[in-house]
């Protein structure tokens, strides 16, 4: 499948026998692309928040399995699926809540089920249509949702589900650019601690489409939506239970609420591979818990008997609180009253 565009932001190039990831760590100072020969180097990635964002983690992951293949394959030994299970099982213990990743290597494991001539072909030929598929789902929920908040005067985002956390252009964001090009709207962006992710990312990708960003702190959300400058929330998944219930970047679960409370909606966008069908409600999801050190002031870091850091990636907003859920294949208004079930044989 050809890509619709060059894109101006990309997390992952493939260059035909290896994959660059833009390290998202050292943005937007610094544009440093590191280039991954194996599986363990994906990983590794991965699990360093080189890459981030669930559709990006399951393209890469995706890509890893390629270069798997590529590494151990022989039509001489029947050693190989062997090691390349191994790695695809080192691949899926590099995150544990996006659901994209286990996604993406369920349908990479199907391909290396069959009996084929030219295994290799057929796994880049699966990995770039993960690729290019992610990028259209990506257009086709930028163009739902502009839809759904025709006429919002500003908007909110949190985290950074953009280009840079998919194959392209974005789910939130990719909503946001989509409404911006049919009229100008107000954007407000929260810093996300404790990594940053707005402040860093989605306000610099922001600026890369010339689209003018307003950067606020995560604790002035609430005075901002008084202020009635807000008409939306939105924000991407990595993972919705099948009632609805949404799993993202820690602190949406508190936007959430206080949009509540305020009388702004909440949209949260994301392709169907983030849907795990199995999961009945967001009870069931497991929140990634990172090294308190990432939280804690340096002075700190070495003394934990006096002082802790409690580390959660990410929270549960429970479907009562969002407003709709756009997929690439159609929006589900009010979740609470039917959960996202009725997208699952949507083709």
């Amino acid at each position: 499948m050809t890509m619709q565009k060059k894109l101006a932001v990309q997390a992952l190039q493939w260059t035909g026998d290896a994959l660059k990831v833009l390290d998202q760590r050292q943005l937007p100072e610094k544009i440093v692309y590191d280039e991954y020969s194996d599986a363990a180097g994906v990983t590794e990635a991965i699990a360093t928040m080189r890459v981030r964002g669930a559709p990006a983690i399951g393209i890469a992951a995706a890509y890893g399995v390629v270069l798997s293949v590529s590494h151990h394959y022989s039509k001489d030994s029947g050693q190989w699926r062997q090691k390349v299970a191994a790695d695809i099982e080192m691949l899926a213990k590099s995150r544990p809540t996006a659901v994209n990743l286990f996604w993406a290597l369920d349908q990479m494991k199907a391909v290396l089920n069959q009996q084929l001539d030219n295994p290799l072909a057929a796994i880049l030929a699966c990995a770039e249509k993960i690729h290019a598929d992610d990028i259209a789902a990506n257009h086709k929920m930028g163009e739902l949702g502009a839809d759904i908040m025709a006429g919002a005067k500003g908007v909110m985002t949190h985290c950074n589900a953009g280009a840079l956390a998919t194959g392209g252009y974005g789910t939130a964001l990719g909503v946001i650019r989509s409404a911006y090009q049919r009229q100008p709207v107000k954007v407000y962006a929260g810093e996300t601690r404790p990594w940053n992710q707005g402040a860093r990312l989605t306000v610099w990708e922001l600026a890369q489409d010339g689209i003018p960003a307003t950067l606020i702190a995560d604790s002035a959300a609430a005075w901002l939506m008084k202020s009635g400058a807000v008409d939306w929330i939105i924000v991407g998944a990595d993972r919705i239970a099948a009632n609805g219930d949404a799993a993202n970047k820690i602190g949406t679960y508190s936007l959430a609420v206080l949009a509540k409370q305020h009388g702004v909606k909440v949209m949260v966008v994301a392709p169907t591979s983030t849907i795990d069908w199995s999961m009945a409600n967001g009870d069931q999801i497991e929140i990634e818990q990172r090294n308190q050190n990432e939280l804690l002031p340096a002075c700190y870091i070495n003394d934990e008997s006096l002082v802790s850091a409690w580390n959660p990636v990410f929270d549960v907003t429970p479907a009562e609180l969002i407003s709709a859920i756009v997929t690439e294949r159609g929006v589900v208004l009010n979740p609470a009253e039917q959960g996202v079930r009725g997208l699952k044989n949507v083709i």
